[in-house]
């Protein structure tokens, strides 16, 4: 069963006088539980395509259907409603919030999901202890690591049981053993029933994932099964 179904979709942006076609044409569809790498070279649309799938931005023309809900069309107050329930999103820089603890980035979600408090507090602790980080729950975010920041990154992105896990460049700022580690938990997760897609420029962490799709000029130049799945550094519980 899909969770992505993309048909003929483009993406164009005004500059100026002249109109910049940024997509072309994408059909790509994803069904759930999939492992997926978006990668291309810069200028290539992989951001612009990552914005869409995330219903950041909407495209000019063609469909997409989230989990079978028609997203293409939908005004920002319906976009924004479906980013909080349906996606979770894991981004290079992190975005935790400064002042507040560990427990309290992961459960910012669920304030605007409209959970109540004991519900929100249980449903952080749990996913903070399945990536790892039940001993940090009251630390601020200056007094963890790099991969423990993206750790809390990652559980946030799971509190809202979401549909798909959408991560930008996951391991950019990260050395490669914690990288390795980052990429050994999204094995865990996607093990548990998690869909993934995971953009990044870095062959060795697409290596990762179980199928990638290659975007030049805006088109998809190529989308095969990965047969050399990395999972020498992996750790399974």
């Amino acid at each position: 069963m899909s969770i992505i179904r993309l048909d003929q979709i483009s993406r164009s942006f005004q500059m100026g006088a002249e109109t910049l076609q940024v997509l072309k044409g994408i059909n790509l569809t994803i069904e759930k539980n999939e492992y997926v790498a978006l990668m291309g070279p810069s200028g290539s649309g992989k951001s612009t395509l990552m914005n869409i799938l995330g219903c950041l931005d909407t495209p000019t023309n063609g469909k997409y259907w989230l989990d079978d809900l028609d997203v293409s069309m939908m005004n920002d107050d319906e976009l924004a409603e479906i980013r909080n329930k349906k996606i979770g999103f894991i981004f290079q820089t992190f975005n935790l919030i400064p002042r507040l603890s560990t427990l309290e980035n992961v459960a910012m979600p669920l304030i605007y999901a409209g959970v109540g408090r004991k519900e929100r507090i249980e449903r952080a602790e749990e996913v903070l202890m399945k990536v790892g980080l039940a001993d940090r729950m009251g630390h601020k975010p200056n007094e963890l690591s790099g991969g423990q920041r993206q750790r809390v990154a990652i559980a946030r992105s799971l509190v809202n049981n979401p549909a798909l896990l959408l991560a930008d460049e996951p391991t950019g700022n990260l050395d490669s053993k914690t990288s390795y580690e980052i990429m050994a938990l999204f094995d865990q997760l996607h093990d548990q029933g998690n869909t993934i897609v995971i953009v990044t420029h870095e062959e060795d962490i697409a290596t990762y994932t179980h199928r990638i799709v290659r975007l030049r000029d805006g088109m998809v130049e190529g989308d095969y099964k990965n047969e050399k799945i990395n999972r020498s550094n992996s750790v399974h519980s």
